[in-house]
C-alpha cells in the first residue's frame, strides 16, 4: 500500500518545518542543556520546543522570526519545567541564567523555611554564591569578587548549586 500524496501547501509546510528544525535544533538544544545541565531532560525540552511552536509558527517566517519565536517557546518550556521540579509557579526566566526558579522559591513567604533548609544542607560555596546572588541581590561579577573567584567560576558554582538545590527541594517534597 502506497502513501497518499500530500497537497502542495502541505508539502510545502512540512518542508518549511523541516528546514526550521534543521536550522535551529542545535542552538535550542545548546540553551537547554545549558539551563538543566543533563541530556535527557535537555532532549526532552528541545523535543517540547518544537512541538510547541512549530503549529503556531506563522507560514513563511523568516529566520529570524523562527528563531525569536522559538526561543520564546523555550522560555515557556523552561519555565513549566522548573515549575514543575521546584513546586512554584516561575514567572520570568533569566536569559544567562536559572535565577527565576531560585527567586520564586526565595519570593513565596510560605516557602521560607523549605529555602532555608536547602540552603542549610548545600555546601559552603554553593550556599554563599546563592545567598550573595539571590539574597543579597549580587551580579555575578561582584558575587566572584566576594568570594575571590574568577566570574566564569562563579558561574560554574551557581549552575551547579541551583542544580542542587532543585535536587534537594524535590527530595523534600517526596
Amino acid at each position: 500500500m502506497s502513501a497518499l500524496p500530500l497537497p502542495s501547501d502541505e508539502s510545502d509546510r512540512l518542508l518549511e518545518w523541516e528546514t526550521i528544525y534543521r536550522d535551529h535544533v542545535v542552538v535550542i538544544y545548546r540553551l537547554m542543556y545549558g539551563r538543566v545541565g543533563n541530556r535527557p531532560d535537555a532532549e526532552d525540552l528541545t523535543s517540547q520546543v518544537f512541538v510547541n511552536a512549530l503549529p503556531h509558527l506563522r507560514a513563511g517566517a523568516t529566520g529570524g522570526e523562527a528563531h525569536r519565536y522559538l526561543l520564546a517557546t523555550a522560555k515557556t518550556v523552561l519555565a513549566n519545567h522548573w515549575r514543575r521540579r521546584l513546586g512554584v509557579a516561575v514567572t520570568q526566566l533569566d536569559e544567562g541564567t536559572l535565577a527565576a526558579p531560585m527567586r520564586a522559591v526565595v519570593a513565596g513567604a510560605d516557602k521560607s523555611a523549605r529555602v532555608h533548609d536547602v540552603l542549610a544542607r548545600l555546601p559552603q560555596n554553593y550556599r554563599t554564591i546563592l545567598e550573595l546572588r539571590f539574597l543579597a541581590g549580587c551580579s555575578v561579577k561582584e558575587a566572584a569578587g566576594e568570594m575571590g573567584i574568577s566570574e566564569g567560576n562563579a558561574k560554574v558554582i551557581q549552575h551547579r548549586a541551583l542544580r542542587r538545590a532543585a535536587e534537594l527541594s524535590s527530595e523534600a517534597l517526596s
